[in-house]
């Protein structure tokens, strides 16, 4: 005779559970068809609770965490019907997250600078099993999102299960700092808020990246206060920026240019639109002694380059002509319906760079949004390079750093791509 199962059963449609088997781990409002209590102990289910998601006819399909209020209902966070859930599962799922980071990233840093995991995502929601839940670990401190009610009752529990897995590996971390103000937890019912959740002090640090030091401000910068996924791609572009004259658009706090003049660049050359980035990245400079090579310019890059194409005396007053320059913009395609836009963005950005560059310059150029596949990038990018009357030749393609890891049937997984052309 089976064990009963002590969680409340959600049943689904076929849609769903032809999903499920796919790999996905959502479960949306209209695939529910009804939630039926708990066999063991006739429990019914809470918001944020667990519940069994089961077909039609019955057959086991996963065990997930479910919202009332977002249209995502269930978030599936294990398909073993032997898990418990309780305490040594949710410690065993984060020590797998921060063995493998461990295991991708401990033996990649740079000769003589700090391991790359002193800077990393610890926690990558869905793709590490931990649906809603985003934990960066800046040296001392992580700084955690939490995106859904199932996350906001767990994480008592999760973080300090953290910190107790970190400090036992002799990590020296000790502080949390929460960043839930997102839009996202408005569809939770979460009210937003942002401070310290254990320990204290200033929000505004210092960390190490590829033998660089940043000063962040992990209150008021965008997500979490850096963006950890671009961090070998940074590296990439700081191998071939000797002796270059580089342009780097959607600078933020600076780290591509920053790499850049520590890969030897003779000038840097730093656009966002916010000042308080740029008054970060400006610092950053300092701090690394690359000031004397590294200028700043208030713009937005959708204004700013076609103003360089048009004015050859602007342009040498911006540091150029330039012979490699960076595209990091922020997520053109937000929606799946925003995509036709997002390509157009694309491919006319890219092609006022390539009409910059001179031959045998170098173009990184990446987008951030998972709407954004990567062959709709390519065909951007190459529409762009045609109406340039230029060829390019392929250095590099590239994703996010393995400490984001792309979930295989979880297509939000993976949102990132970047390349590297020589425009020849």
């Amino acid at each position: 005779m089976k064990t009963q199962r002590p969680f409340p059963q959600a049943i689904v449609t076929k849609k769903a559970a032809r999903a499920i088997h796919e790999g996905h781990p959502w479960v949306f409002a209209g695939e529910v068809k009804n939630v039926e209590p708990a066999p063991l102990d006739g429990s019914v289910v809470e918001n944020g609770g667990i519940v069994d998601v089961r077909e039609e006819n019955g057959t086991y399909l996963g065990t997930g965490l479910i919202s009332e209020n977002s249209t995502i209902r269930i978030r599936l966070v294990t398909r073993n019907a032997n898990d418990r859930l309780d305490e040594a599962f949710w410690r065993r799922k984060l020590t797998w997250a921060w063995e493998h980071r461990k295991a991708c990233m401990g033996s990649r840093a740079l000769p003589g600078c700090e391991p790359d995991t002193n800077c990393c995502r610890i926690v990558f929601s869905e793709a590490d099993g931990l649906p809603g839940l985003i934990v960066d670990r800046y040296e001392d401190v992580l700084v955690a999102q939490v995106g859904t009610v199932e996350m906001e009752r767990l994480k008592p529990m999760l973080y300090e299960l953290l910190l107790d897995i970190l400090q036992a590996d002799g990590q020296q971390v000790q502080r949390v700092y929460e960043r839930n103000d997102m839009p996202a937890r408005d569809k939770e019912g979460l009210p937003r808020h942002s401070g310290w959740w254990k320990g204290e002090g200033s929000a505004q640090l210092e960390v190490r990246e590829n033998g660089i030091v940043f000063g962040l401000d992990i209150e008021q910068s965008q997500k979490t206060g850096f963006f950890l996924d671009q961090k070998y791609n940074r590296r990439a572009v700081r191998e071939i920026a000797a002796g270059r004259r580089v342009l780097d658009c959607f600078s933020h706090v600076g780290p591509f240019g920053l790499n850049a003049a520590a890969g030897g660049a003779a000038f840097v050359r730093c656009v966002d639109s916010s000042a308080t980035a740029l008054g970060l990245a400006r610092e950053n400079a300092k701090l690394n002694g690359f000031d004397d090579r590294m200028g700043f310019t208030q713009a937005d890059v959708l204004e700013y380059l076609p103003e360089l194409l048009a004015d050859k005396a602007r342009l040498r007053e911006e540091g150029g002509p330039f012979d490699l320059i960076v595209l990091d913009p922020p997520a053109f395609a937000k929606t799946r319906k925003a995509t036709h836009g997002a390509m157009r963005g694309y491919r006319d950005i890219n092609y006022r760079a390539m009409r910059l560059l001179p031959r045998g310059g170098y173009l990184a150029t990446c987008s951030c949004s998972h709407f954004m596949t990567t062959d709709l990038l390519k065909k951007a990018i190459y529409q762009a390079a045609h109406d340039a009357s230029v060829q390019l030749m392929q250095v590099e393609e590239r994703q996010q750093a393995p400490d984001h890891p792309i979930l295989w049937g979880v297509p939000e997984t993976h949102y990132l791509d970047f390349f590297i052309f020589r425009v020849v």
